[in-house]
Order: structure tokens, then C-alpha cells, then sequence
């Protein structure tokens, strides 16, 4: 199973978006919260690439950008290949 890892805040209406998509495709993820632990912040810039906003979603280390990204990824039927590598 692949490894799922978003960075986060509370209050994102996207990292919403992209949790639930993950919770209703029966996946599991670690989420790092951001917004209470602000440490983990550069952290996630580093390994996204650059990535300044949330959520970043990271699967098998490499980084896909934001829930926009990841439901580009399901539109052109590649986020499954993703998932299942």
C-alpha cells in the first residue's frame, strides 16, 4: 500500500477536500497540522519542492502539490497507478 502524507491546516477548506478523498477511497494517510506545529513548516517546503500552501500531499515520497494536483491525477486516471506503486 502506498505511503500518504499531507500537510495541513484546520481551517483549509481544500485539505479538507483532499482528506475526505482520501478517507472515501479507504486510504490511509499521516497529516501534519501546520497550524499546531508550525516547526514541521519548513519541513514541508523542503519536501514539497517549494510548496508554500496546504495541503501538500506526499505519496511514496514524492510530492504531487495540493488537492487540485491530486484530483488531476484521479481526472487523467493516474492517480490509482500512483496509489497501487
Amino acid at each position: 500500500m502506498a505511503k500518504i502524507e499531507i500537510y495541513t491546516k484546520g481551517y483549509c477548506p481544500y485539505c479538507h477536500r483532499a482528506k475526505a478523498f482520501l478517507s472515501d477511497k479507504g486510504l490511509t494517510f499521516t497529516e501534519y497540522k501546520i497550524d499546531e506545529q508550525p516547526e514541521l513548516r519548513p519541513e514541508m517546503i523542503q519536501r514539497s519542492n517549494g510548496g508554500i500552501t496546504v495541503p501538500q500531499i506526499i505519496i511514496n515520497q514524492e510530492p504531487i502539490g495540493g488537492c487540485d494536483d491530486m484530483m488531476a491525477l484521479v481526472a487523467n486516471n493516474k492517480f490509482d497507478e500512483l496509489i497501487a506503486a
